[in-house]
This record gives structure tokens, C-alpha cells and sequence, in this order.
């Protein structure tokens, strides 16, 4: 595998392992063959379908090895960390309340928080998938 690995139709290995923070502290984001496996069966069980449905979905944040984790401040068990999570950008209200509705309704999804961050008022979802257990269903507003 290498970072042009297609996971699935619309997602790359190196899309959802990109970050500029790793980038800026020479960080190596490279995720396991397991995390691999787990962003593959995100992209196609979660991400792909809100694809399908709402066009071009930017993902701000996907797999997190622990030092970049730590150094974005996510939670000690992120489910970053094993590639089972990831974050997309949301230009606006009623956009993220349509793909907040969407994904509620239409995919099997472990968590969704729609996070709004209040300093600034940038908007994103958080969207996991596991195989660990049942998926959750866990959907929430939050702001950080």
C-alpha cells in the first residue's frame, strides 16, 4: 500500500492520513495495516453513501497515530487512533443539519457529533464506524 491507495470509490489511504500538523512537527502519520483496514470500512460504510448523496466531502482529520493525536489535543482513546473516525468540514448550518439527518438515517455509523468550535465558529462532523462491537448510533451536538 502507499498513499495512493484508493480505500474506496472517492477516498484515499493518503486523503485520510494527511495532516499539516504532522507535516509541520515531521510527524509519521503512517497507520497500521489494521487502521488501514478500519478507514476502508469507514469510507465505504459512512463516508461514501453522504458522498453519493451530497457531492465532494473534504475530511479534515482521519486516522491520528499517538503522537499526532497528542499534539492535535484529540482524546486519549480517539477512535482516530485506530482509523475508525474521521472528521469532515460543514461550510454551514443547514448543510451539516442535512448530512447530521442523512447519515442519522441512512448509515450504520458508531458516532456522529456535529462539533462547532466557538472562538471561531468553525464547523465539522466527527463520523466513526467500528467492528468491535455493535456500532452505537451515537449522535450529538457539541461545542468545544
Amino acid at each position: 500500500m502507499n498513499e495512493h491507495t484508493m480505500l474506496s470509490e472517492h477516498f484515499s489511504l493518503e486523503e485520510m492520513t494527511r495532516s499539516g500538523v504532522a507535516l509541520s512537527r515531521g510527524i509519521d502519520n503512517t497507520p497500521s495495516p489494521e487502521a488501514v483496514e478500519n478507514l476502508r470500512l469507514l469510507c465505504l460504510n459512512v463516508l461514501e453513501p453522504v458522498r453519493r448523496r451530497f457531492g465532494a466531502v473534504r475530511v479534515t482529520s482521519g486516522y491520528r497515530c499517538p503522537e499526532l493525536n497528542k499534539a492535535v489535543g484529540g482524546a486519549p482513546l480517539s477512535q482516530h487512533l485506530r482509523g475508525e473516525a474521521a472528521d469532515i468540514h460543514i461550510a454551514g448550518m443547514e448543510v451539516g443539519r442535512k448530512i447530521y439527518d442523512f447519515v442519522r438515517q441512512n448509515t450504520d455509523f458508531d458516532q456522529m457529533l456535529f462539533e462547532r468550535r466557538q472562538s471561531n465558529g468553525c464547523r465539522w462532523l466527527h463520523l466513526s464506524y467500528t467492528t468491535r462491537r455493535p456500532n452505537r448510533r451515537q449522535a450529538a451536538e457539541v461545542a468545544v
